[in-house]
């Protein structure tokens, strides 16, 4: 059927695409998190008393909010992609075949409406917080306790890095997706 109307193996194949990239994006978003980890475990395996290991402390909420980020516009990306495909590309194939049918690209639509959908989703926010913006702040105030007077002038900095950190929460949670549904 696909090769009687060539636009229908354009959609075809752009939802082939589409998945695949969703595919590469899944692995590097979730890679990111055992990044994260083990930045943070180097940085608090290094960190320590003496003014140069106290000064590495500042290091973890910056690299926290680089990955953070990088995670969430990945995150945004992969849902954006599912979007497309529910709404856009199906829409276009339902047309192109005159079809009236729901289910097309079923498995785009069946996952959201899984009844543990939203648990599974408010797990991952607080996973997505624990992961990304605690371990920066434990920083933070491990940072502003144990700093000595040479450092005090530094403290601006963990203040600017506790904006970002307090930036990146909320952008972590307005993407979280907790809707359900198409």
């Amino acid at each position: 059927m696909s090769q009687e109307n060539p636009s229908l193996q354009i959609y075809l194949n752009e939802y082939e695409r589409v998945k695949s990239e969703q595919v590469q994006r899944l692995g590097f978003r979730d890679n990111l998190i055992y990044a994260n980890l083990i930045a943070i475990t180097g940085i608090l395996s290094i960190a320590g008393t003496d003014v140069v290991k106290i000064l590495i402390l500042l290091v973890l909420p910056l690299i926290c909010a680089v990955l953070g980020w990088t995670y969430l516009v990945n995150d945004e990306k992969i849902s954006a992609i599912g979007r497309y495909v529910r709404y856009t590309l199906s829409d276009k194939v339902r047309t192109l075949i005159s079809s009236d049918d729901q289910g097309l690209f079923g498995w785009e639509t069946a996952h959201r409406d899984d009844p543990r959908r939203i648990s599974r989703k408010i797990t991952q926010l607080v996973v997505d917080e624990l992961v990304f913006i605690l371990p920066g702040y434990v920083a933070i105030v491990m940072f502003w306790i144990n700093a000595p007077d040479i450092l005090l002038s530094l403290r601006w900095v963990a203040v600017v890095e506790a904006f970002v950190l307090l930036f990146l929460c909320i952008q972590i949670y307005i993407y979280a997706d907790l809707g359900k549904g198409k």
